[in-house]
């Protein structure tokens, strides 16, 4: 293997970052293709930015994260954090203690490394299922966490989503969703409620997925719970600064579902185009995907035969994507744990309004250098 542990991704996350500075510096921008959904932005004007300092900030933009918050997302109160994962973390931290239980239900695994994680810093035991027929709430449980779109777009079903929360409720257990991309991604393509509506107590997104704001993390929900989450959050450095909630608030504004939904239309095309030479892309709600499943099944196909990892397959190829066609993928920049699916989602700015034909040569040109890569580091 070429990547071992969370180290070994940290590096590989630092040389990315390397490749796309170079890129920048020497062929601009425009070079670039993020196409991870979470490109994310940072709007505001300059005489916002004056405003941005320690005290200030918060005096000036909270009261409005307050209001556009409330709307996005629902619920009584808003908390901004530094990451969705901080709002997790926050989340735990205020609501489990040690030996008590945390029940997941997600639509397909893997869940996000984050939430068994925090439950591991409290010493809480943890259990994650993906069918509702299994899905069990222990005596001494004291959270349930759903998610509503996976880190692969996998979104829940309404139904078994408001049959979960209602399951908690009749143990008067509450439920925090996380709804990192699922606050736009089911409300603006599945036409799926707000969490909150659902009857959520809490619901924490990021505000980088599908959306132009900053990458950081933003809570709703119950006004008690939010406190105490607030709390801890203020206890361990977890609150997002000025900048970020300056971000925040100008991201929601300027966030349209045009996007999400332009996107449902071009992916039907463009999964036609990759799926004539290639059997590894499926579709995802706002693009195409090549699962590290999938795509060692490509590579078998090809008789090569390799020494390497599903994961370190998907990390060698994202890294081609990027140095030789300026495609950003998640696998070649993401962070520790992160999803290793190499995923091609067309809401984002940089392809929205892109010839597909020439991302199709793009993804094409990158998989043959991928395989003549492989080829000469194996057998075929």
């Amino acid at each position: 293997m070429i990547v071992n542990n969370s180290l070994d991704e940290l590096k590989k996350r630092e040389s990315a970052l390397k490749i796309i500075r170079s890129i920048v510096e020497n062929e601009g921008r425009s070079s670039l293709y993020d196409v991870t959904g979470l490109s994310g932005g940072f709007i505001s004007s300059e005489e916002e930015l004056d405003l941005l300092e320690t005290y200030v900030g918060p005096a000036i933009f909270e009261d409005e994260l307050q209001v556009v918050a409330k709307e996005h997302l629902g619920g009584e109160k808003a908390l901004a954090v530094n990451r969705t994962s901080s709002g997790i973390l926050a989340s735990i931290l205020s609501l489990v203690k040690e030996g008590e239980h945390v029940s997941h239900f997600l639509a397909q695994y893997p869940a996000h490394p984050s939430i068994p994680r925090s439950c591991n810093i409290v010493g809480a035991d943890y259990d994650e299922y993906i069918d509702l027929n299994e899905f069990k709430i222990e005596d001494n449980t004291s959270l349930v966490v759903v998610t509503g779109s996976t880190m692969d777009h996998q979104v829940i079903d309404e139904d078994t989503f408001k049959e979960v929360i209602d399951m908690a409720h009749d143990k008067d257990i509450p439920v925090l969703v996380d709804d990192a991309s699922g606050a736009r991604l089911r409300t603006a393509v599945f036409n799926q409620k707000r969490a909150c509506d659902l009857g959520a107590d809490l619901v924490v997104t990021s505000t980088d997925k599908l959306m132009p704001g900053p990458r950081g993390g933003l809570m709703a929900g119950k006004e008690e719970l939010i406190d105490k989450v607030k709390v801890k959050a203020n206890q361990f450095g977890l609150e997002a600064q000025p900048p970020l909630i300056l971000a925040m608030v100008n991201g929601i504004k300027n966030y349209s579902e045009d996007n999400l939904i332009n996107a449902i239309s071009r992916k039907d095309k463009f999964y036609d185009m990759v799926s004539k030479d290639y059997e590894m892309f499926e579709k995802t709600p706002t693009g195409v995907m090549v699962t590290e499943d999938a795509l060692k099944k490509q590579v078998d196909a090809l008789d090569i035969e390799t020494e390497l990892s599903e994961k370190d397959l998907s990390f060698l190829w994202a890294m081609i994507l990027l140095k030789d066609e300026g495609i950003i993928t998640i696998p070649a920049v993401g962070m520790p744990g992160a999803s290793a699916t190499v995923r091609f989602d067309l809401s984002t700015q940089d392809v929205i309004d892109m010839n597909l034909g020439i991302l199709h040569d793009k993804v094409d040109d990158s998989f043959n250098k991928f395989f003549r890569q492989l080829s000469r580091c194996g057998k075929v």
